[in-house]
């Protein structure tokens, strides 16, 4: 038994400072007191006199200590604090907080350190006292959601949950229903990780929680639910067997009257739906669980939603917490690919077309009303679109089978609550189900455009939404024929337009979403309609409030990439960079809006090309400032680390300007001040990568337009460069970006590259033959690849075999371009250095040269060349058997072609 007692001056102190609501832990100078958390533990034990409040606040105060000094805590104050806590489990006055500090230990690693807490803990199990057997659970239980990983372990010998498990299991029976609740919750934590001491007693566990299903406390039955989901989700294997009871039951349950018991039942639903393995087991519940769904997923009379909709917003500023985050994403450098079907999604191309990579954290968020913002805020009636949405994924054409009759009867409803209903479930079924549904559209698509205009917002927002995800049908439709356009893509246009103007909020946010799904489906088909699309979206930037305005900079910049140098009209200018540099010149720089108008405005940049020369130099200039002033930010001595997203952002506005003006970038980069050449060295060394993959796209960039202001400092940036060409790939889009930069900089260089071949070739070789190599990346390892061997090519021809076949395999489904063709010519170039190098994949070099269509004549002529020269070399018999070999299409290109 410990004998420490405090001072009576130090207890005095502390007491004061607990009454006058100070939070000791935020005060370094309180740490720094000798047995302060002894003093803690003191009060909120010892003194049974003083005010309940006091105690818990030394209490809780001790418990945030433990968490976040615990290593600074000497371990026999530690001690003393374990043995004091277990002697007042059950004090119904500081009960709760001595299970607060026990956790907080438990916490901290001390699991495996203090089987006594445990052990003292189960006893007091079968404590005689409620209270005591109320805390003692209470306790446990939050030690298995803290700790599950390391109380499923082995401690000295022993596995804790052996004991505990069939301990909690007793007390599903329990007559007290809050004693019920936390024994299934402590079990239910040890399901997702297939504990071994649970699951062989898996049996036991399903029928404790089977005899709980109709317990008369919804906390309880809301934990029943909880735990079936999870083994569901985690061994469904288990749960199989009692199929029908169970889905019976989850059926029941979705429909209760408390909400957050049907939204757990309903999860039941999402996750059945979720795997494919058990979709047989599903499929027979198909027709009672959808119109479950559909029924659930009509607007609550008390929904906050509902009540909080406005008809007319607009005018109403945002509220801080309406705003969410924004991350702005670097530019990856692309290589345009020959099928733009095969572009994959989320990613802008720095050059303005859509593309993939998949390197680090993603933040698909584009502040547009997408899936999770009618799926998130999680509540039944999202649930439910959530898991029809996924069943008519699983389900296709069996889904849709069941949810048409029902979905006509809430289309047709005169109740706008079950019409928008009827349109949230339609929308829901767009992915899966759109096969199945596309003889309804011609007519379904009317009826969407009818309640665009209904009175009611909130019908107008999931209808824009809807019509989103039915936009690439839409689209393809009215390619068919004129008479098709008239009747869908253009009056979606207009409508969309006008919504986009709505004095609603909630719908301008909707309309802004959908038409940027609308823009990436339709791409240059919109280009009849800029002239209302850009007077729209002028007006919009005037109208609209803080959220919507972020949201208006993706629509805006989504359309520039898709129509690209259509934009370049005087109207079209005049309507576009207007209000953008109004912006640009009312946003601080450091206000995070500039994030989106940076991104809008590089992807406006991209697509007006030599127009925006008139409008680059203050924007240009601005971004060399924000770039400096993070960098000297970053470099003071003990300030905090800046938000480098500003400089990130302001990188790839640079790069896309140079980019954009091309030559006519010359004079900015000449006045620039500080030089390019002072500033860039520092970001391609930068520690964060997302500032290194934008920095070399810049490098790059200015490589291209603006050779001569780099070229005396390429010495001091190779060294780095050629490191960032990493074979582990670590980040993948530093390295596709260096790599690009680097096969820019061969062009430029020629023959002087020389003294860096062998290390970049070290480092590309590696990437070209590592299988599944990510897409983009392998495209601009093969295009560095051939123009290194382009100007050097005795250098990397002896390598040839090693290569030649990944290298084929990446560079076909390019884009016939001009650094499609510059790669072509140096693989030219090391087929006549080594034509043996190429024999084992003859087949494959046929099949990429009948596939290059726009060829420029001299390389041409040098396919020509090289397969004459492989024809001598076979010899007549060999070379028609390789021919034979062919596809003929293939065989038929390279005969009209080159005559062989």
């Amino acid at each position: 038994m410990s004998t420490w007692q405090p001072s009576e001056q130090g207890l005095s102190d502390l007491l004061q400072l607990l009454r006058e609501a100070v939070n000791p832990t935020n005060n370094s100078n309180v740490q720094e007191i000798p047995d302060y958390n002894s003093y803690l533990v003191y009060i909120l034990t010892q003194m049974p006199n003083e005010e309940p409040y006091i105690r818990s606040v030394a209490g809780l105060t001790l418990k945030n200590n433990i968490r976040s000094y615990y290593p600074e805590i000497p371990p026999q104050i530690m001690d003393h604090i374990k043995e004091c806590c277990l002697q007042h489990i059950g004090d119904e006055t500081i009960g709760r907080a001595v299970s607060l500090v026990i956790t907080a230990i438990m916490a901290r690693g001390q699991v495996h350190n203090w089987p006594q807490g445990l052990q003292v803990l189960l006893e007091k199990l079968d404590d005689p006292s409620p209270s005591v057997v109320t805390q003692a659970l209470g306790t446990l239980k939050r030690i298995c959601e803290d700790c599950s990983h390391e109380l499923d372990s082995t401690i000295n010998g022993v596995q804790p949950l052996e004991f505990m498990i069939p301990k909690f299991l007793v007390f599903f029976e329990h007559p007290n229903p809050h004693l019920r609740l936390d024994a299934i919750n402590a079990v239910q934590q040890f399901i997702t990780l297939r504990s071994e001491p649970l699951m062989r007693r898996i049996n036991d566990f399903l029928s404790g929680v089977f005899n709980r299903a109709t317990d008369d406390n919804v906390e309880v039955r809301k934990a029943v639910c909880q735990a079936l989901v999870s083994i569901l989700e985690t061994c469904p294997e288990h749960i199989l067997p009692h199929m029908n009871n169970l889905a019976e039951y989850m059926l029941f349950s979705t429909q209760s009257d408390d909400e957050d018991l049907a939204l757990e039942a309903c999860e039941f639903w999402l996750v059945f739906a979720e795997q494919d393995a058990l979709r047989p087991q599903l499929s027979p519940y198909l027709s009672k669980v959808i119109p479950v769904l559909l029924k659930c997923m009509v607007y609550s009379e008390t929904d906050p939603l509902l009540i909080s909709a406005m008809d007319d917003d607009a005018h109403v500023a945002d509220s801080e917490q309406d705003i969410k985050p924004r991350f702005h994403k670097a530019a990856v450098v692309e290589v345009e690919r020959a099928d733009k079907n095969d572009l994959d999604e989320n990613t802008k191309k720095a050059g303005g077309d859509y593309d993939y990579e998949d390197d680090e954290d993603e933040d698909d968020d584009d502040f547009g009303l997408d899936d999770d913002d009618f799926y998130g805020d999680w509540n039944l009636r999202k649930c439910s679109a959530a898991a029809l949405d996924v069943m008519c994924t699983a389900f296709e054409g069996e889904a849709i089978n069941v949810l048409m009759p029902m979905l006509k009867v809430e289309l047709e409803s005169q109740d706008w609550m079950h019409q928008e209903c009827g349109i949230l479930a339609l929308g829901a079924a767009a992915e899966g189900g759109s096969a199945h549904i596309a003889p309804h559209l011609p007519e379904l698509i009317p009826y969407l455009f009818s309640k665009l205009s209904h009175n009611k917002p909130l019908v107008r927002s999931i209808t824009c939404w809807t019509l989103g995800r039915y936009a690439e049908f839409i689209v393809k439709a009215s390619r068919q024929s004129p008479e098709a356009r008239k009747a869908f893509l253009e009056p979606l246009v207009q409508l969309m337009l006008q919504r986009i103007l709505d004095n609603n909020k909630r719908v301008q946010e909707a309309a802004c979403s959908s038409f940027s799904l609308l823009e990436e489906e339709a791409d240059k088909d919109l280009v009849p309609y800029l002239q209302p699309i850009l007077v729209t979206l002028s007006t919009a930037f005037e109208k609209y409030q803080h959220r919507n305005l972020l949201l208006l900079y993706d629509t805006l910049g989504t359309l520039a990439d898709v129509v690209g140098e259509a934009l370049n009209t005087p109207e079209y200018i005049q309507l576009v960079i207007t209000p953008l540099i109004a912006k640009w010149q009312s946003t601080p720089d450091d206000d995070p809006d500039i994030f989106p108008l940076l991104e809008c405005l590089s992807s406006v940049t991209s697509a007006l090309g030599k127009a925006f020369k008139p409008f680059a130099e203050p924007v240009y200039n601005r971004c060399v400032s924000l770039v400096c002033k993070t960098l000297e930010e970053a470099h003071q001595p003990g300030a905090e680390e800046p938000d480098k997203d500003y400089m990130v952002v302001a990188l790839d506005l640079l790069s896309g300007i140079v980019q954009a003006l091309n030559t006519d970038a010359e004079p900015l980069v000449a006045n620039t001040n500080p030089p390019v050449v002072q500033f860039l060295p520092m970001c391609i060394n930068d520690d964060v990568p997302e500032v290194r993959q934008s920095a070399y796209a810049l490098l790059g960039d200015l490589a291209i337009s603006c050779f001569e202001h780099i070229r005396a400092v390429l010495p001091n940036f190779m060294p780095h460069l050629i490191q960032q060409i990493d074979p582990s790939a670590t980040f993948v889009s530093v390295c596709n970006n260096a790599t690009w930069a680097a096969g820019e900089i061969t062009l430029k260089l020629g023959s002087e590259i020389q003294p860096y071949v062998e290390h970049m070739l070290q480092r590309l070789f590696p990437l070209m033959v590592t299988p599944q190599l990510q897409r983009t990346l392998g495209e601009n390892v093969a295009i560095t690849i051939g123009r290194i061997g382009l100007v050097c090519p005795g250098m990397v021809a002896p390598h040839l075999e090693n290569f030649v076949h990944p290298w084929l395999e990446h560079m076909s489904p390019v884009r016939d371009n001009e650094e499609k063709a510059s790669a072509f010519s140096g693989l030219c170039e090391m087929i006549k250095a080594n034509p043996e190098g190429a024999v084992k994949a003859f087949p494959h070099l046929c099949v990429a040269i009948a596939d290059y269509h726009l060829v420029p004549p001299a390389l041409n002529e040098s396919f020509g060349n090289i397969l004459m020269g492989y024809k001598n070399m076979f010899g007549e018999q060999q070379w028609q058997q390789g021919l034979a070999s062919l596809q003929p299409p293939v065989r038929a290109a390279l005969q009209e072609r080159y005559h062989i």
